[in-house]
């Protein structure tokens, strides 16, 4: 049984920067990079938070290669993260030792469902307040909420999380990759 730290992490990384790393329960997983639908789309999601929250001063908006070192030790990267602007109120060049408020997944080709869906109600379980499992091949939705149950949102309908950003919402239809025919 392995028992890394996030400073055997940080070794790690610096040997090999172009990979992206978690901590998770003490082991290392190397990520593999995403597909291109799935970038995309999260990157849709990103410009939609940021332009959102960047001019109402509400927080920060991160992508998926900024690493977090929750309460459980774990250091992990989502897709997508909102962080409110009271709790982090300077940047910082280091991993944030802060719990997102608001995350998305979005599934590759090669993740599996069980281990996003697992990784979501991590998040929830330590303060994350609304976790989202976006799955782009079924043009599906998944918003989290600890001890609530699942939504499941499709194209016509509307996303919002107003516990967190009232007001921001999108079409769910909007954010999948475009097809040029």
């Amino acid at each position: 049984m392995s028992s890394f730290t996030i400073q055997d992490l940080e070794t790690v990384q610096s040997h090999y920067p172009d990979y992206q790393i978690e901590l998770i329960e003490g082991d290392i997983v190397i990520m593999s990079p995403s597909g291109l639908e799935s970038e995309e789309v999260g990157t849709e999601i990103v410009a939609r938070l940021r332009n959102w929250v960047r001019p109402r001063k509400l927080g920060r908006v991160i992508g998926s290669s900024a690493g977090f070192i929750l309460p459980n030790s774990d250091l992990r990267a989502p897709d997508v993260s909102f962080i409110k602007a009271e709790k982090l109120k300077r940047t910082t060049e280091n991993y944030a030792e802060v719990v997102p408020d608001l995350i998305f997944e979005v599934k590759s080709k090669n993740d599996s469902l069980k281990k996003l869906r697992e990784k979501i109600e991590e998040f929830l379980s330590l303060g994350t307040i609304v976790g989202v499992l976006v799955d782009p091949r079924q043009r599906m939705i998944e918003v989290y909420r600890l001890n609530q149950e699942t939504i499941t949102l499709h194209d016509g309908d509307i996303f919002t999380v107003p516990e967190i950003l009232p007001g921001w919402e999108f079409p769910v239809a909007e954010i999948w990759a475009p097809e040029f025919d």
